[in-house]
């Protein structure tokens, strides 16, 4: 959803540079690289996370397994 809506923002702003500007084509690619930019970094935020969890289940799952080969 934040995905969505920064890009939204971006893609207005991108539109406003557009009509006030002579390099519109520039400021166009310009927003749209931030936009992807910004797809990006949440991406990897969100990727972060998910190996943050499965770290955590990995580790829980070891030490019960250590703890059921100590007996």
């Amino acid at each position: 959803m934040t995905k969505s809506i920064a890009l939204s923002l971006v893609l207005a702003a991108s539109l406003g540079l557009a009509a006030c500007s002579g390099g519109a084509e520039n400021a166009a690619n310009n927003a749209a690289n931030s936009a992807e930019n910004a797809s990006n970094a949440a991406d990897n935020a969100l990727n972060a996370a998910l190996n943050a969890a499965d770290n955590a289940a990995n580790a829980a799952s070891n030490a019960t397994n250590n703890a059921a080969n100590a007996m």
